[in-house]
């Protein structure tokens, strides 16, 4: 842009100063927006004058639309300069990193990895030269570039490195969906534009000049050149008709217009390219012109400040200028510069596919095959956008229907791993025009309720589904069927499809898979059949517990199982097996799902140490993974957590958002959830009634509250709040219905809860026997259920004025509430051991209570013996930041080193 283009941009100029002067000490990220020309290229320009200024070093990506189909083609940009930095990195973040930028053919497992690389690499320039990344264009990125970006630019707090990105309104980016710090760049003022037309072009007449301010309405890109439109030989002033960005365009093809025939022959073949390289754009000018052409050709266009040339590059200056370029070529001309382009990438196979099918008209199965071939390449290396974009192309080219409609569904399926919902509804509609068999509109209904386990879109439902798996299973593909039987499965935790259905799955699942120990079908009987199949389930696990678990996969698929059919203990131990193998492999998704399981089942054993950070790091994946209803699990999971702390009034408010997440779509345990959280919240506040109300619901199968599996594992809460409240008659139908479902599966959480239930719900004759019945439980793993055992049996103990007897049961139970942090019956068993005459030492704020649940983790890990380095790659984190975070760790726990972490973590118990 022009000298002077900053003009009236001093608050916007202010607030880049102060992100980049601050840089050395504390890291952030800022993204501009705004219109078309208004300015944000010339502020990312002095942003990166001035990062030069001050010592950093400056990184830089320009997007482009011609190469939004190439996978980490922005990412590229950045790395490239510190790839040196690669060596450095662990293997699996290495050859990650490596296969993303087309090094190696090494798989990418997942793209956040891949983050988490380029992170560190980062991390580490910046330990030498804070840096500043600058991304232009962003808007244009390939989203795979976008991804990576976006998070790393949430993890820069704590790091000597800023973000700056630009992108376009109207124009989606995965960066302007990230939720990070952002600044609108507006029109200039009708003061600022005059003072900028004037720098620009100071001798125009008054009536010329009106015309300018007004045409350009405070665009900056118009001030600086529509004068130029108006100065050439033949400048005729665009229609006023048009839009003013198609003013602008028509401006700059006008310019074009006045060039050597030569120059205007390569600008398509430059703006068209889907790279800056000045030698392939000759060399394929070359092709169409039949002659050699060399620099001296593009010249003329670097006078008329079209564009600029670099070594080795040709780049216009602005994007308006390239696609105006492109807009104004014809059908048979672009057809011809693909073609052209094509010719001369026979080295650069990927590329060629995309010109080759944009050079093809009608159908071709030999460049649809290319572009199968790169679609696979491009999932390979983490692009699945591209992969997307490739197949939906290869189906345009296919001549044969099945083929097309084969591909479609591919494109889809793979559209959904993306979380493109806008893509997945165009790729499905498009493939429904084709009169697709019964089977493939099935898969249709399936791709199409991909999203969020099908809560928004129930047009395939359970048994639907199950039909589906078996009919593809019959045709061959075992692995397919399995994943649609998975999809089932989730729906009967999401929603109530009814007994047939639930059968339905189970026998397919059964048929499908014969082994009793494979994780596949431990899950999905879990999730369809928890009472019926919980005994099988129960039994499966605890053959498999302390096996070799082939793959995280596999033992998250494990963990959930025992989730479902209440095994808690297992469900804590596999969910947590299973992180470590997702965190290398950078499976963000399926991590955020392996912590929510491992909080929820933690907050059952009364694990509140593991809970709270387990929820806090699954709620931040969550979000950002794109899986609202797992968030708002979450948020219900973290509501429980506050109200066994005693913070009632953030209890309250999370589960109040869990709900306003859930209530429209009837996510059932969401929604049973959140009545267990106010359960607790209201017999923490002596509100015995309205807990048993709460708690009442989850047993009412018309109740959107009610989910088969979750309702039979918070019935120690349920019958205190029938006592209390004195509603114990309203209380035993319930109680019976669980009892008979005690018989059909073996589930440990439901056994404890009902013999906890039985004995707080006797006559007094008989409660003694029935006490000691629980007591005598086995409790390896669940000290939360037998302390909940010792205070209810102190305090009957108590009031049959049997005092000594109840002080052991009291300590016992004061002691384990202490060491897990559950406040308010910590709180019950000193008050009751008062009561009995005797008192209790003060208990003291513990690290649960100074650190936040990131930093909880942090310490834990830290007094595992982990360094700082390993920290941050088990929590997706620079080791920099695990620093940093450190050193405010010690002091709020007044300790000076890590190896003092573990004594104040884990004090001996009554310490």
């Amino acid at each position: 842009m022009a000298d002077g283009a900053l003009i009236g941009r001093a608050p916007e100029s202010r607030r880049l100063t102060d992100l980049i002067r601050r840089i050395p000490g504390q890291g952030g990220a800022l993204v501009l927006h705004g219109e078309a020309g208004v300015g944000k290229s010339a502020l990312l320009t002095e942003a990166a004058a001035l990062a030069v200024a001050e010592g950093l070093r400056v990184l830089t990506a320009v997007g482009a639309e011609t190469e939004e189909h190439l996978p980490f083609a922005g990412l590229h940009q950045i790395v490239h300069p510190v790839r040196a930095g690669l060596l450095a990195l662990p293997a699996l973040q290495r050859e990650a990193l490596q296969g993303a930028m087309g090094m190696t053919d090494q798989a990418v497992p997942d793209v956040y990895l891949v983050g988490l690389a380029v992170l560190n690499v980062l991390a580490e320039t910046a330990a030498q030269t804070p840096v500043l990344i600058v991304a232009e264009d962003a808007h244009w990125l390939d989203r795979a570039s976008a991804e990576v970006l976006a998070f790393v630019a949430r993890r820069l707090d704590s790091e000597p490195i800023a973000l700056i990105a630009a992108v376009r309104d109207g124009i989606p980016s995965r960066l302007s969906a990230a939720a990070l710090p952002s600044m609108a760049v507006t029109r200039l003022s009708e003061r600022d534009s005059a003072t900028l037309l004037d720098l620009v072009a100071p001798h125009l007449d008054q009536a010329l000049r009106q015309r300018l301010l007004t045409e350009a309405a405070g665009i900056p890109l118009a001030l600086t050149e529509l004068p130029k439109a108006v100065a050439v030989p033949s400048g005729a002033f665009p229609s006023e008709s048009l839009p003013l960005t198609e003013r602008l365009e028509r401006a700059f093809t006008d310019r074009v217009a006045q060039l050597p025939g030569s120059t205007r022959a390569i600008l398509p073949i430059a703006a068209l390219n889907d790279s800056a390289s000045v030698a392939e754009t000759l060399e394929a000018a070359a092709v169409i012109l039949g002659a050699a052409v060399g620099m001296a050709a593009l010249i003329p266009a670097v006078d008329a400040r079209l564009i600029e040339l670099g070594a080795h590059t040709i780049t216009f200056r602005h994007p308006l200028m390239r696609s105006a370029i492109a807009q104004a070529t014809n059908a048979i001309d672009r057809q011809r510069v693909h073609g052209a382009l094509a010719q001369v990438l026979g080295a650069r196979p990927d590329r060629r596919a995309w010109h080759r099918a944009a050079a093809t008209w009608g159908t071709d199965e030999s460049v649809a095959a290319e572009l199968d071939t790169l679609a696979n390449s491009a999932q390979r290396r983490g692009g699945v956008s591209t992969a997307v974009a490739a197949l939906e192309q290869a189906a345009r080219l296919s001549a044969v229907p099945a083929r097309r409609a084969e591909r479609l569904l591919r494109a889809a399926d793979l559209a959904v791993e993306s979380g493109r919902r806008d893509v997945v509804l165009r790729v499905l509609h498009e493939a429904t025009l084709l009169g697709l068999s019964p089977q493939d509109r099935a898969r249709v209904a399936w791709i199409r309720g991909g999203f969020d386990d099908g809560m928004r879109d129930d047009a395939a439902g359970a048994q639907d589904l199950a039909r589906l798996a078996e009919s593809v299973a019959s045709d061959g593909d075992a692995d397919l069927a399995v994943r649609i039987l998975w999809s089932a499965a989730l729906r009967c935790f999401w929603s109530e499809p009814g007994a047939q259905a639930r059968e339905h799955i189970v026998a397919a699942a059964e048929g499908l898979l014969p082994d009793n120990r494979d994780a596949r079908l431990l899950a999905i009987l879990a999730y369809a059949a928890p009472i019926e199949r919980g005994a099988k389930v129960v039994n499966g696990l605890v053959d498999l517990v302390g096996r070799p678990v082939d793959g995280p996969r596999n033992e998250r698929f494990l963990g959930t199982a025992a989730l479902l059919v209440g095994a808690f203990d297992i469900a804590a131990k596999l969910s947590a097996a299973s992180l470590t193998g997702l965190r290398e492999q950078g499976r963000l998704g399926l991590l955020a799902r392996a912590l929510a399981a491992q909080a929820w089942s933690s907050v059952r054993l009364g694990d509140l140490s593991v809970a709270a950070p387990a929820a806090e790091e699954a709620s931040r994946l969550a979000r950002e993974t794109d899986q609202p209803f797992l968030h708002a699990l979450i948020c219900a999971t973290q509501a429980e957590i506050a109200a066994l702390r005693g913070e009632y009034g953030p209890a309250g408010d999370l589960a109040a958002e869990a709900e306003q997440l859930s209530v429209a779509v009837r996510a059932r345990p969401v929604l049973a959830t959140v009545q267990g959280a106010k359960g607790l919240i209201a017999l923490g506040e002596g509100r015995f009634a309205d807990a048993f109300d709460h708690l009442r619901r989850m047993h009412d199968p018309a109740d959107s509250a009610f989910q088969i599996a979750l309702r039979c594992y918070a019935v120690p809460e349920l019958a205190e709040a029938a006592v209390r409240s004195g509603q114990v008659h309203a209380v035993s139908d319930i109680i019976r219905d669980l009892e008979q479902v005690a018989r059909s599966t073996s589930s440990p959480a439901l056994a404890m809860g009902l013999r906890y239930a039985r004995a707080v719900l006797a006559r007094d004759e008989d409660a003694e026997d029935l006490f000691l019945v629980a007591l005598g439980a086995d409790f390896a793993g669940w000290p939360f259920h037998r302390a909940r055992v010792q205070l209810a049996f102190g305090e009957w103990l108590r009031r049959q004025r049997r005092t000594s007897e109840s002080r052991p049961q009291l300590r016992a139970a004061r002691e384990t509430f202490d060491a897990l942090g559950v406040h308010p019956l910590s709180q019950r068993a000193r008050h009751e051991l008062r009561a009995t005459g005797e008192g209790s030492p003060r208990r003291n704020p513990d690290a649960h209570d100074r650190l936040t649940a990131q930093e909880l983790q942090i310490a834990r890990l830290a007094a595992e013996g982990l360094t700082n380095r390993e920290i941050g790659q088990r929590l997706y984190l620079s080791h920099r930041t695990v620093s940093t975070h450190l050193h405010r760790i010690f002091p709020k726990l007044g300790v000076s080193s890590r190896s003092d972490l573990g004594a104040v973590l884990h004090p001996a118990p009554g310490g």
